[in-house]
């Protein structure tokens, strides 16, 4: 078994004994069956990561020592914030997660014209916990350091008014643009992809009209989640980290 990875808020200046979290827990003990002395990897999401041993395992209480600083930095130079209509329930959940693992650094969940979600503040809130656990254990999973921001649920053209990145995309299979004959961005990426009933065309309209440029992925639509894998590993073999 590969060293286990997992989170934990923790300082940088952390060197000394720390009591696991129950997330932490549950995967550790309950699930891969590590003992006291077993060794794992703990990064605390703000792109600092260390080695570190189970010093104390008891039924409430589970205590691992600090060991060593691990330097590796697995973020992509592009950063990418993705814009996403929210989807009905495991579409949602797989397309954070592999957006996540494919190396966005901000994500942003948007109520869109055929977004069959709709929120209360109290279910937004329990929505938002829920990507957030999502987008750790993808973390822990794929060996990032650094956790992808998770902005609030927002109205789409909010967000579409607020983006300052230099390079701003639509996925529109309408369109006769391909990634190809964009710009290479120097900065910053905003891409914007909509729920399992695509984006409608006020939508799209907004979107031109707010900077963003629409592009196509071949001669087929995607569904969304398929959109999102398809188009974050265009961007990054394109301009990212997948083509090094």
């Amino acid at each position: 078994m590969r060293n286990p990875r997992i989170y934990q808020s923790i300082q940088p200046e952390t060197r000394e004994e720390i009591e696991l979290s129950e997330h932490a827990i549950r995967h550790l003990i309950q699930v891969l069956r590590l003992r006291e002395g077993d060794g794992f990897t703990v990064f605390n999401g703000l792109g600092q990561a260390w080695e570190a041993k189970l010093t104390s395992v008891s039924k409430r209480v589970v205590t691992a020592r600090i060991e060593g600083i691990l330097t590796e930095n697995p973020e992509s130079p592009l950063k990418v914030h993705l814009g996403l209509g929210i989807s009905k329930g495991d579409r949602m959940d797989y397309a954070i997660q592999k957006a996540v693992e494919l190396g966005v650094t901000e994500i942003t969940p948007l109520f869109t014209r055929y977004s069959m979600v709709r929120l209360d503040e109290k279910r937004k809130e329990k929505r938002h916990q829920h990507w957030q656990g999502i987008i750790i254990g993808a973390c822990e999973q794929c060996g990032r350091n650094q956790l992808p921001t998770l902005h609030p649920a927002q109205d789409n053209q909010l967000w579409l008014d607020s983006r300052p990145d230099e390079t701003r995309l639509t996925l529109d299979p309408r369109s006769a643009n391909k990634l190809t004959d964009i710009p290479k961005p120097t900065t910053s990426l905003s891409l914007y992809i909509g729920p399992e009933g695509g984006l409608s065309e006020e939508e799209i309209t907004a979107a031109s009209q707010a900077g963003f440029t629409g592009i196509r992925l071949g001669p087929r639509v995607l569904r969304t989640e398929t959109a999102v894998v398809s188009a974050i590993t265009a961007v990054q073999l394109h301009w990212g980290d997948l083509n090094s």
